[in-house]
Parts: structure tokens; sequence; C-alpha cells
């Protein structure tokens, strides 16, 4: 299976997704938005073979990757296919010796699943309550010079987004605040350029969506507040993997900064 194969089964994949939604059914999307959640350092095509091929998928590695932790794939299980860059060197005399990626091939990850051996570190999930997680995203907004004010009342909403500060309602239940910090966020990161989408219908799901995975990630059951924002969706294929990409992007700036804030904070302790 070659590169360009695989990114026919994404395009293939997309173009399913986009008929789901055509037809009101937001099933699809809500599994791809978890596997973001899983995977957020993954490519939105790799997201995309990922969920295509298994779903389920909790943590995924190569087969060499999968020795040195102490584990070993079983035998006779069959690999998720994914793209991987091909790194060429390049030499320039201003700059030096460079790398660069000049293609890509099929590869091959297995999920923890698929595997035996030594336990693998239990990774932290949480019941509704974000924990120290509701801090790490608030300092990571503050890294960005966002100020957060909370305030009493907001005509009925939330939270707000004004580029460069966020206001949030005073005294949110703990899993509320977190998605509503997410969800602000995420506005804050992608719909205060030119460049923004014109619908506000778009807005709403991209960050609706980024706040889903990002509680996705740290534990919170977020499904039932995203669904309304996820049937908003009525667009074109390409509209849709580019909304889909931001949101991928979004999501994935903002977990890494809190998983930078969370061990920073282990440092010092």
């Amino acid at each position: 299976m070659n590169a360009d194969h695989l990114k026919k089964l994404t395009t293939d994949a997309l173009d399913r997704l986009g008929a789901l939604l055509d037809a009101g059914q937001s099933h699809e999307l809500t599994a791809l938005l978890r596997t973001m959640a899983r995977f957020h350092r993954y490519s939105l095509h790799n997201l995309c073979l990922i969920a295509a091929q298994r779903p389920d998928a909790t943590r995924v590695a190569g087969f060499q990757t999968w020795k040195t932790l102490g584990r070993f794939v079983r035998k006779g299980e069959k690999g998720i296919v994914i793209l991987a860059p091909i790194v060429g060197h390049r030499s320039d005399a201003e700059a030096g010796e460079s790398k660069r990626v000049v293609g890509f091939r099929a590869a091959y990850v297995f999920d923890v699943a698929q595997t035996d051996g030594e336990p693998l570190p239990e990774i932290s999930a949480a019941s509704g309550d974000p924990g120290a997680s509701t801090a790490a995203l608030q300092a990571a907004i503050a890294t960005r010079g966002i100020a957060i004010d909370e305030v009493d009342d907001l005509d009925g909403a939330l939270g707000t987004s004004a580029g460069g500060r966020i206001q949030i309602v005073k005294n949110l239940e703990p899993a509320q605040e977190f998605a509503v910090l997410a969800h602000e966020f995420a506005h804050e990161l992608l719909h205060h350029a030119d460049d923004r989408p014109g619908s506000r219908d778009t807005r709403e799901l991209e960050a609706e969506a980024v706040a889903f995975i990002v509680g996705e990630a740290v534990g919170l059951d977020v499904a039932r507040a995203s669904t309304d924002y996820i049937h908003l969706y009525c667009g074109d294929r390409d509209a849709l993997f580019a909304s889909l990409d931001r949101v991928r992007s979004a999501a994935g700036t903002i977990l890494a900064a809190i998983e930078g804030v969370t061990e920073s904070l282990a440092r010092r302790t």
C-alpha cells in the first residue's frame, strides 16, 4: 500500500463523513474527534486512517517502539497503516546541512490492545473533574498574553472571547468551567484573524469541537455539550477538511501547552 493509496483512503473517509453530516448523523465525526483527543500529535490524514481502521485504538506505536517498552505485538495482529515522512538531507553553503520532508511512505503502528508484556504506566483519568488540568489550562492561556476575567453574568452566555481577553461566568461546575475555558481559548487561537471562517456557526462548531477533544483528553464527559454544534456543519468536503485541520491544530496546541505547564509544575515539586 503506497502513500497515494493511503491519501485516497483519507479522502474517501472524509467524503463518507461529509455525507453522514449532510444527513444529520454525527456519530462518525464524534469518533474522529475522540481519536484526535487520544492522538493529538498526529496529522489529520493519519487521524482519519487510525479512526477508519481501528476506532477503538487508545495508544499506538511501531513494532520496535513497543519492544523498547517491554511489550510485544502478538503474532497475526494486523497493523494500522499510517503515513510516515521520508526525510532527506540538503546541503546549503550558508545554512549548512538541513533536513526536509521529501515524501511519504506507508508505515505500520499497533494499538496497545494488540500487544502483550510489561504493564504501561497508568494514564490519569477524571470522572467529570478536570482537577489540576484547569489550573494548567489557565496558565497556558496566560502564557499567550490572554487575560481571564470572572464575571457575574454574560447575558445568558457562559463565556466570551474578545481577542486577548476571555470572560467566564463565576462559580461554574469544574467540568463546565474547563470546557468553557477550552472553548473560548479555541476562539482566541482560531477566530480573531482575517482568515477566520465567515460563518458564526462554523466558528462555534470549531471551538466546541476543540473543547470536546481537550475535555476528552483529560477524562471529561463532554459529548452531550458538543452534539448540537456537531450537527450545525453543512458544507463541501474541502471546507470540512480545512475546518477539521484547524480543530486538530488548535486542540494540539492547547493540549501541548497543558502538558508543558503540568510537567513544569511537577519538576518544581
